[in-house]
């Protein structure tokens, strides 16, 4: 029996989530004020789609109570939906976006951290913040695939959506620089055209692998529970 339940683990994440954001918010940066605000940030748009995310699975966790022992087929109905949506975030934006800006954001920050958070930032931003937009994602989302099975859509399906996701949010910072003529982030303005086109295909392959590896650990979690608990079934007799 697990020590907290994952109800109440989802319902701490999505508090914690809805802190980070409101703090981020209330935040007076410039950038904030420029085109596109803070929803020109990959981090900002990853944190509320944690948020939905996580809101989605309190939402199903009180549906899945309310309807326990109930004999209604809407209700039934209505919850089947509620899962579905719930665990196709998982697999689509959730687990792969979530991963890809925890990934990212501290390879190019131990590598040079002014590429993609300049020192300026620090000032604006305590630490605490800092880790709960850049850290505290990743282990979030692995207790959520720990403690829910989820069903992953056909592996077309879902890399169609996550690159159709890369790609909008590629074409959304082009737009917001052909507008502004500065790039979302600093490391945009150090290389050329074409490397940019390298660039981004190469995080669009990125985003994939992290779907992939995503439907995997997920397999494997489950799958290795199952044989475990089938390996501690009692013998008939």
């Amino acid at each position: 029996m697990a020590l907290i339940p994952s109800q109440v683990l989802r319902v701490a994440i999505l508090l914690s989530y809805l802190s980070v954001l409101c703090n981020y918010k209330a935040i007076d940066m410039p950038a904030h004020q420029t085109y596109g605000g803070s929803w020109k940030f990959l981090t900002f748009i990853n944190l509320v789609i944690q948020a939905v995310f996580f809101g989605v699975c309190v939402l199903t966790d009180l549906s899945s109570l309310l309807t326990k022992g109930g004999e209604s087929q809407e209700q039934e109905r209505q919850l089947r939906k509620l899962i579905s949506l719930r665990d196709w975030m998982m697999a689509v934006l959730a687990f792969p976006v979530g991963v890809f800006v925890v990934t990212m954001f501290w390879s190019l920050y131990l590598y040079d951290r002014d590429l993609v958070y300049p020192r300026l930032l620090d000032s604006f931003i305590p630490q605490w913040l800092n880790h709960g937009m850049h850290t505290t994602v990743l282990p979030f989302i692995l207790i959520e695939m720990r403690t829910t099975h989820h069903q992953y859509p056909s592996r077309i399906c879902g890399l169609v959506a996550v690159c159709s996701f890369a790609v909008g949010y590629v074409l959304w910072m082009c737009w917001v620089h052909h507008v502004t003529g500065v790039w979302v982030y600093p490391l945009l303005e150090h290389i050329g055209s074409i490397a940019k086109v390298v660039f981004f295909s190469s995080l669009t392959v990125l985003i994939s692998i992290f779907y992939v590896l995503g439907e995997i650990l997920n397999s494997y979690i489950w799958d290795s529970s199952r044989c475990g608990v089938e390996g501690n079934k009692p013998k008939a007799e």
